[in-house]
């Protein structure tokens, strides 16, 4: 895999932008673990390998547990092993991450909202957003994971 652009220095004030709503949902009432899990898995929808392995990195040196990190993408076949507000955030952030072909419907919303305060649902919303955003970064400009970069 080759770096198409660092993106990040060749622009750095759009990337201070995306770090500063980082940060806000660093200070939110959501639990980091349940954040990182969001962006793992949104990472997954959207096939980027940077943020896949960042977000890896991240929950193992959380304390998650490999058993656990490993169903992520199978997260519905994994009954109870993820906590109801998880099963919610990763829900919702896929049919927010698949919106053009999902629409996010009211349903889940519904399904969503019933877990979620108002508040919570928002920055839950952002990360997702935020996500998708690094992804296409990522993707576009082929940015190299530490495993690959290490390897």
């Amino acid at each position: 895999m080759t770096n198409r652009l660092n993106y990040s220095v060749v622009s750095p004030e759009g990337y201070k932008a995306f770090g500063a709503v980082y940060m806000t949902l660093q200070k939110s009432d959501l639990a980091k673990e349940l954040i990182d899990l969001v962006y793992l898995r949104v990472s997954q929808v959207n096939g980027c390998a940077f943020c896949i392995d960042m977000h890896t990195r991240d929950l193992l040196k959380q304390g998650l547990k490999v058993e656990k990190l490993t169903l992520v993408p199978v997260w519905r076949e994994a009954g109870k092993l993820f906590t109801e507000r998880e099963r919610a955030a990763l829900a919702w952030a896929e049919t927010v991450t698949l919106v053009s072909t999902t629409g996010v419907p009211d349903a889940e919303y519904a399904a969503a909202a019933s877990i979620f305060g108002d508040k919570e649902l928002a920055d839950l919303t952002y990360a997702i957003g935020l996500m998708n955003a690094f992804n296409r970064f990522g993707v576009a400009f082929r940015s190299t994971p530490a495993a690959v970069a290490n390897a």
